[in-house]
């Protein structure tokens, strides 16, 4: 990116950072950390922090400035909450102050495996562990890019520092402030390390699209033959887990750009949810957790150390963080061609949704634009025992400074120009809701996956599911039949019905939201029927 066309502050970029300790190697981080007492060793080795009370994101409490650069261009409303320059600026000087007088540790890295699109990112931490943290996530670089090195985007993260509302213009003791302006972000009152990642993709999606790359919240794999697939989905939904597969190699699991010449990985890592996590059923993640790594929220057994995965007593999104290069055959340059097969992954725990589904064009940005998955009781504190039906537009609403529909044409571009194949998986329930039916087994959901990237479901005979229109395989190689039409799956067809209809009606509702939506694509929604 051209450095002229995004001004920066001498005081955030300069070296000035009195007690700084710069770019330490992963064995001085993880000292650091234990030494400092805010995170332990587990018996594999990984980095253990605890990151509560808050143990996600903090949406409610990130804002974005609104000056004259953004002020027309931001989609203002719902996730996007503006605040004054020179209240934003009073806070972002008062944690300049705090982390200054204090020892930090500074990670000069690369956002972008592209180098004509690559940022440079310096985190200064004041946690050893989230330095690390952000070591392992980002593309690291060279000593002798180091010696010479001018961030393009500085994140500042102060968890220790708690914010006064009354005082600072914000909503608790936590604030996340992202100044696309000076290309800054100050992150007080939150340990969550995820903020620090989410920062930097939420400034790319920003700055990106001026410079022809298509933003994307995916995974990304290749096979061998050069065929490349991306996996669009909200957390939980498997990301990380189908796109670290054996049989192909790794890009990346969570953030890319779809530039002129393909697909390349934002970052140099990847942040795996672990919650039940096995050897058996996702050995690549599970092996790749060891020295160097990070995990925030699990716990561990007090006298062995080992991690109990299922152990939810802190948090369901209990996370690990590794570098890419953890994960045997992950492609090291970040770069492959462009997507030959797009997939949208939902974990619909409705249980009405078919387990796959091949999406015509209209159908592809409805259910983009869309974004839906299923929240479950406990994954959030007002939740009760029913699932939930959330809608993230792009499957990234909260990291979308630019309206929805820009990434929508994006995508529609780049189907259109390279013929890549749409389809809906749904990783959730079948034969019930949850708590009655049962969730897909991962085996079946990789099979569907194989079959639809080895182009074994090209032209299958296909019915139409009478509710949402979706055209679903009649068959899939190693797939009962079945499976395949969910209304069969369940003992009670009329309450299946009677489902399928509540949910078609709630992705009606959150699809009228959206203006100005070509007509083809309001008609690859579900379809309009009498409750």
């Amino acid at each position: 990116m051209k450095k002229a066309t995004h001004p920066t502050t001498d005081r955030v970029s300069s070296r000035e950072w009195p007690r700084a300790l710069y770019n330490l190697s992963t064995p001085i981080l993880v000292e650091h950390a234990l030494l400092a007492g805010n995170a332990q060793l587990s018996a594999q080795g990984a980095l253990v922090a605890e990151t509560a009370p808050r143990t996600g994101r903090s949406v409610k409490d990130k804002f974005i400035v609104r000056d004259a650069a953004t002020a027309d261009r931001v989609a203002w409303g719902g996730f996007n909450t503006p605040i004054e320059p020179a209240v934003a600026g009073r806070l972002q000087d008062r944690i300049m102050s705090y982390l200054s007088e204090r020892e930090t540790f500074i990670v000069d890295a690369w956002a972008g495996a592209h180098p004509a699109h690559r940022l440079g990112v310096r985190v200064v931490a004041e946690h050893a562990w989230q330095a690390l943290f952000a070591r392992q996530l980002f593309l690291r670089t060279s000593i002798e890019e180091q010696l010479d090195f001018t961030p393009g985007f500085t994140v500042l993260a102060a968890p220790d520092f708690v914010c006064d509302p009354e005082r600072d213009g914000v909503r608790s003791e936590a604030a996340i402030i992202l100044d696309f302006s000076r290309r800054l972000v100050t992150i007080a009152g939150t340990k969550y390390a995820g903020e620090i990642k989410k920062s930097v993709f939420s400034y790319l999606n920003y700055v990106l699209p001026e410079h022809g790359v298509f933003p994307m919240h995916c995974s990304a794999n290749v096979g061998i033959d050069g065929d490349v697939a991306l996996f669009f989905g909200l957390s939980g939904t498997g990301k990380t887990t189908l796109s670290a597969d054996p049989e192909r190699r790794l890009i990346g699991d969570d953030e890319h750009g779809w530039g002129a010449d393909g697909v390349f990985n934002f970052e140099g890592g990847c942040y795996a949810k672990c919650v039940n996590l096995r050897r058996e059923s996702e050995p690549q993640i599970f092996e790749a957790i060891k020295f160097g790594s990070v995990l925030e929220n699990v716990v561990l057994n007090e006298c062995t150390r080992e991690p109990d995965y299922n152990d939810i007593r802190i948090t369901e999104n209990t996370r690990a963080a590794y570098p890419i290069d953890f994960i045997p055959g992950a492609v090291s340059e970040g770069r492959a061609g462009h997507a030959r097969t797009v997939v949208f992954l939902t974990a619909d725990a409705f249980g009405v949704m078919p387990p796959i589904a091949r999406l015509d064009p209209d159908q592809a940005l409805y259910y983009y634009l869309s974004g839906y998955t299923a929240k479950l009781a406990g994954t959030e504190a007002d939740m009760d025992g029913e699932p939930e039906a959330t809608f993230s537009a792009c499957f990234g609403a909260p990291f979308l400074a630019l309206p929805p529909s820009a990434f929508a044409e994006m995508l529609r571009d780049r189907l259109q120009q390279y013929g890549a194949t749409c389809y809906l998986l749904n990783t959730g329930w079948t034969g019930g809701p949850y708590g009655v039916g049962t969730r897909i087994k991962l085996g079946l959901t990789r099979s569907m996956v194989h079959a639809a990237l080895s182009g074994a479901l090209d032209g299958c005979p296909t019915w139409t599911d009478p509710v949402f229109g979706l055209h679903i395989p009649e068959h899939v190689p190693g797939v009962p039949d079945e499976l395949l039409r969910p209304r069969d799956t369940w003992s009670d067809t009329a309450a299946y019905d009677q489902a399928a209809r509540h949910l078609a009606g709630r992705f009606h509702e959150n699809f009228n939201t959206f203006v100005n939506v070509d007509p083809g694509v309001q008609l690859g929604g579900p379809r309009r029927t009498d409750k």
